[in-house]
């Protein structure tokens, strides 16, 4: 089984070209756990899947760490994009692919024929709370709102990129409290679906620096469509322009939320190595 090491902004997947279908959803969730293990296996933040269904649309499908499945992921579709092109499996700068989120059509940015970063259209922010999902009033939305933790009030914003963000606006990035806050809120009962965490802090109106704790991996070095959501959430309260550039542990993104209601993410994709994996890996615990 040939595999490739992929990373964008230092959140790095491992790539089969196959469908977990074929091996099943429990076994791609063994399998994740297995190949993303960083001592035992190969190592990652999660599993991809790219395959090309039916009507010959590649699909990308992605499986944490801990063998849960997100339903999008914005640094993998980059890799996901930029894979499939330098590859000659498709010719179009611009395609669509079919993630678990719907439809993302992913443009591949070129300079003197080299691919030098993927801008994804990502669609429209998903902000009824009962869709994000967020525990509440249906219908409202969850913008700088009020949630108790151990007693302490917090001021969150919730947005869906098609997985679940919570954001928080923090004085300084470097001392936020990722590692105890970050799994606190991704399993909190306000959030039935878990949620993703990011602490952001505003350096001005059109940028920030952030930290992620992602739902089922943990902290990681960037983001895509966490990004997104900072860029969304910023500007719902008031607190930064149509365009930002989102700074994280790992590189920098820039996310545009347009007239259109479209959020696009622009960011690089980079292949680390391939090799071989031995078929049990893809056959349970």
């Amino acid at each position: 089984m040939e595999f490739t090491k992929w990373h964008g902004l230092g959140n790095d997947f491992v790539f089969v070209e196959m469908s977990p279908n074929e091996i099943s959803p429990e076994k791609a969730a063994a399998s994740a756990r297995k190949i993303c293990d960083r001592n035992f296996g190969v190592g990652g933040d999660g599993l991809v899947f790219v395959f090309r269904d039916d009507q010959g649309v590649f699909n990308m499908r992605i499986f944490n760490a801990d063998g849960t499945e997100p339903e999008m992921c914005g640094n993998a579709i980059r890799c996901v994009a930029k894979y499939v092109y330098t590859r000659g499996m498709v010719q179009e700068t611009t395609f669509p692919v079919q993630t678990k989120a719907g439809i993302k059509v992913p443009e591949i940015i070129l300079n003197n024929g080299e691919v030098t970063a993927v801008k994804v259209d990502m669609g429209e922010p998903v902000l009824d709370r009962e869709l994000i999902p967020v525990a509440g009033q249906p219908g409202s939305r969850v913008i700088d709102e009020e949630l108790l933790i151990d007693g302490e009030p917090l001021q969150i914003t919730a947005v869906s990129m098609g997985n679940p963000h919570c954001i928080l606006f923090v004085p300084g990035a470097d001392s936020a409290p990722v590692g105890t806050m970050g799994p606190q809120l991704e399993s909190h009962r306000h959030f039935p679906a878990k949620t993703n965490v990011e602490f952001v802090e505003v350096v001005n109106r059109g940028e920030v620096r952030a930290r992620v704790w992602e739902r089922g991996v943990g902290e990681t070095l960037a983001c895509g469509t966490g990004s997104c959501a900072i860029a969304v959430g910023g500007i719902l309260t008031g607190r930064l322009e149509k365009e930002v550039k989102v700074n994280l542990p790992g590189g920098s993104l820039i996310v545009e939320w347009n007239p259109n209601n479209h959020v696009y993410m622009t960011g690089p994709a980079e292949e680390v190595f391939r090799g071989r994996l031995n078929p049990t890996f893809l056959t349970g615990d």
